[in-house]
């Protein structure tokens, strides 16, 4: 959906709103549990609590709709906590309850309460509706347990698109690329047609293991299908042929694209250019990126390194005075980790977690250590 379009839509959604409100169907369960839908549509996770909590009565669809909601901001301890509000309430969640409470953790990276939830599924006799299987199928694959995903899948007595399409994936985001390409050629033998979401995991899997000669094999195949390739498969094919260092053949490959190329495509050479140390064709990736992104701070950074590497001191100040100009800084890198069924995030310079003391004498011992291994140039600092 195009901006000015979703801005239409939402603009229509907040009049249809105040219908509701004028001629008191607020009370609807049904009207009710639309309006939260609509909300988490447009990103208003705060205005759909504010419906949710101002309705009167509330049903198991509301409650997963809100749900639903929560998950799609990665709010795991507000789909947890509304979980526990239903349990409260002696009412039987559905498959979209236990479906939304899997991507929240999938979204959060918290396996542990993606295990418990699959018990409770087991339990309450969900897991055979296709819908919940797909869902924890694709929980374990997101969190890296292939082999769990490969299980809950061989006993998926009707798989569907999805179910194929979430293995194939899963494999391709694990590295496990052999067992990606089993699988489409199993899902072919099975009669399944796949689609657009079945090709880009396929090109994803062959991406990752550096497979050019598979990977444009089933880039071309796509149209025996029927599917037309969209930026996402073109983009597989321009980080392919980087990858592999077949930098100029990825250019070309991008002049001859049917479509406009976007951010993303240029960005993958720009990456590989950078990589491979081809300053001069990086320094073109990131123009055309600029051209289309202009507020990316990656690629102002890397166009910096770029004209630097060439010795271009003039253009790289050039670049650095025009960021300065935007108001453009480096965002903070972070990283987190499950403890006890807990995440913890940590963020560069954020000196705001109630550990962080801990933390950083923590490190200094370990610095210490190392340095009487002979490492050396530490900086414990960051």
């Amino acid at each position: 959906m195009s901006l000015c379009a979703s801005k239409r839509a939402f603009s229509i959604g907040i009049q249809v709103h105040c219908l509701v409100i004028v001629n008191g169907f607020l009370s609807n369960v049904y009207a009710g549990s639309s309006l939260i839908t609509f909300y988490s549509n447009f990103g208003g996770v705060v205005d759909a609590y504010q419906v949710f909590y101002e309705m009167p009565v509330r049903n198991v669809v509301s409650w997963s709709a809100m749900l639903n909601a929560f998950a799609n901001e990665n709010e795991l301890d507000m789909c947890l906590k509304l979980y526990k509000g239903m349990k409260g309430l002696a009412l039987k969640p559905n498959e979209f309850t236990f479906s939304s409470l899997l991507s929240a953790c999938m979204g959060s990276g918290c396996f542990g309460h993606g295990r418990s939830i699959h018990c409770l599924i087991i339990c309450t006799g969900f897991d055979s509706y296709i819908h919940v299987a797909n869902a924890v199928l694709s929980m374990y694959c997101k969190c890296g347990e292939v082999k769990d995903a490969l299980y809950i899948f061989e006993n998926t007595k009707s798989k569907d698109l999805v179910s194929w399409n979430s293995m194939i994936c899963g494999y391709g985001q694990q590295g496990h690329v052999i067992q990606a390409i089993e699988i489409f050629e199993d899902m072919k033998k099975q009669k399944v047609r796949p689609d657009s979401i079945t090709f880009l995991g396929v090109l994803s899997s062959c991406r990752h293991a550096g497979f050019v000669k598979e990977g444009m094999y089933y880039f071309n195949s796509m149209v025996d299908y029927g599917v037309k390739p969209e930026l996402d498969h073109y983009s597989c094919i321009v980080d392919l042929l980087g990858r592999a260092r077949l930098l100029e053949e990825a250019r070309e490959f991008i002049k001859k694209m049917p479509i406009q190329p976007n951010g993303v495509i240029w960005g993958s050479l720009l990456m590989s250019c950078r990589l491979q140390g081809n300053f001069r064709l990086g320094i073109e990736a990131a123009e055309n990126r600029l051209a289309l992104e202009s507020g990316s701070t990656s690629t102002h950074l890397q166009l910096v390194n770029l004209y630097a590497g060439l010795g271009y001191w003039d253009q790289a100040a050039r670049v650095q005075k025009l960021m300065k100009e935007k108001g453009i800084k480096r965002d903070p890198g972070y990283s987190w980790i499950e403890i006890s069924n807990q995440v913890f995030r940590f963020t560069a310079e954020d000196i705001s977690m109630g550990h962080n003391k801990s933390i950083v004498s923590l490190v200094d011992i370990l610095v210490d250590h190392m340095r009487s291994f002979g490492v050396e140039e530490i900086d414990s600092s960051e």
